[in-house]
């Protein structure tokens, strides 16, 4: 028996209907990485749409052995999310929102998906964060910033970003207690 091909392993065979699942599956993941870095809505709609043009486009590069699609998708988006920063000449928000899995779907529909539980969970723990350390792994992870940009938005040296920053994955590691991307029974 052949092995079940993952939603973009089928976007890329042609399989229309899979852009439809991926749309539902990730929409929820994709909507909340927008929302964390964009303010006006009309920006984050045509911010979304972009990410998925491109997640689709990128199909062909997904290796569901070396990572997990949800990954993929975040790491599309984070990266075109920089990208579309960096070409408006965007600053640094220093005093990030708090993540949350805004109502992309029906509750009971987000619920079906592993992806989407697990995003909830992530930001649930990040959000428990100390302040400091919750700034520096949104600026960080989040809004993709690099040491030296998030050491320029918050005015500590980069020693200590790379500190904190490692100190709070950690943190939030220990707070999901391995739950993410762990098969459910």
């Amino acid at each position: 028996m052949a092995a079940k091909k993952s939603i973009l392993e089928r976007i890329a065979t042609g399989d229309s209907g899979a852009v439809a699942e991926c749309l539902d599956r990730y929409g929820a993941l994709v909507w909340s990485l927008v929302r964390s870095r964009l303010d006006g809505a009309a920006d984050a709609e045509d911010a979304t749409r972009d990410i998925f043009v491109e997640i689709w486009r990128s199909v062909g590069r997904f290796d569901p052995r070396a990572t997990s699609e949800a990954v993929f998708v975040a790491a599309i988006a984070r990266r075109r999310l920089v990208d579309r920063s960096r070409a408006l000449g965007r600053q640094a928000v220093t005093a990030p929102r708090e993540l949350e899995l805004p109502l992309f779907a029906a509750a009971e529909q987000r619920d079906q998906y592993a992806s989407a539980a697990d995003v909830a969970l992530a930001a649930g723990a990040v959000n428990e964060l100390d302040g400091g350390h919750r700034e520096i792994v949104l600026l960080g992870v989040v809004q993709g910033l690099s040491y030296a940009e998030i050491a320029a938005a918050t005015g500590k040296p980069q020693g200590t970003i790379k500190t904190q920053l490692r100190r709070g994955l950690l943190e939030v590691r220990e707070r999901l207690g391995g739950g993410i991307g762990e098969e459910r029974q």
